[in-house]
């Protein structure tokens, strides 16, 4: 029994370098159309990172001619299957443009969609491939809306525009912290969480995003001249109506309502004008 097993491995080690000294070959002497039969070969073998080692060099003797299609599939997909989203993401794009008849253009489309999501990185890094998901997923569900992906790609891009608003509401919140010691913040993130809710409209962010326009518009009420005072006393009860109207059952009831019973103490001690 162990005669066996060491002649398999024997065998499997002969095959593999067999097969890597092949590659070699093929890859420093092999003439364009043996280097396109290996890159084939590894991408069905799952190979994927030498398949695009030979793609790129036979890529520019088959542009124009019919393989091409095949070769910029193969290529997107190995990219995607190494988990080069962004590579992915562009030459599926690519590829939806080059072949507008393919039978894999809406494959392709959704591919490169979700390429550009599995690139997205964490809310508050640089959002360029959220962004370039987005319109791809808007694109898609646009393009193909009896698809049998349609469901997973509003899902994707749901789940993308969340990312964005995590991304807002929290520049605006770094703005509220930041306000004790620049109280220009407190303008800022007042207008931030503003944007918030007018920009993504049923964000799950705006209870709390109205209950900090709320605070800040107290705090500045505290920071202010008696001069200032009676403007913005106004515009933190609206702030507390508006937290009211859409959340009566808020959870910052108990902080809002001390917010407000102070601010109406402070409105019956300023001079009416």
């Amino acid at each position: 029994m162990q005669k066996v097993k060491n002649l398999g491995l024997t065998v499997l080690v002969s095959l593999l370098l067999f097969s890597c000294g092949e590659y070699q070959k093929v890859l420093n002497k092999g003439a364009v159309e043996d280097k396109y039969k290996m890159a084939v070969k590894l991408y069905e073998s799952k190979k994927y990172d030498k398949a695009l080692r030979l793609f790129e060099m036979v890529t520019p003797a088959y542009r124009g001619k019919p393989q091409m299609e095949r070769i910029q599939f193969m290529v997107a997909q190995s990219n995607f299957n190494v988990r080069n989203y962004t590579l992915s993401g562009y030459y599926f794009d690519s590829f939806v443009k080059s072949y507008p008849k393919s039978s894999k253009k809406e494959e392709s489309a959704f591919l490169s969609a979700y390429s550009y999501k599995l690139a997205s990185p964490i809310f508050s890094l640089d959002q360029t491939d959220t962004y370039k998901a987005l319109e791809s997923f808007q694109t898609f569900i646009n393009t193909y809306p009896n698809s049998t992906r349609i469901e997973d790609a509003n899902i994707h891009y749901n789940q993308l525009r969340q990312k964005l608003e995590k991304k807002e509401f929290e520049i605006a919140k770094t703005y509220y912290r930041t306000a004790a010691t620049d109280f220009r913040n407190y303008e800022a993130s007042i207008t931030a969480f503003e944007n918030l809710i007018s920009d993504y409209l049923g964000t799950i962010y705006k209870e709390e995003a109205l209950f900090y326009i709320l605070k800040a518009r107290y705090d500045l009420v505290t920071v202010s001249t008696k001069r200032r005072k009676l403007g913005r006393v106004s515009d933190v009860i609206k702030a507390y109506d508006k937290l009211i109207k859409f959340y009566p059952e808020t959870k910052f009831k108990e902080d809002s309502d001390k917010m407000l019973a102070y601010i109406k103490e402070q409105q019956d001690k300023l001079p009416k004008i």
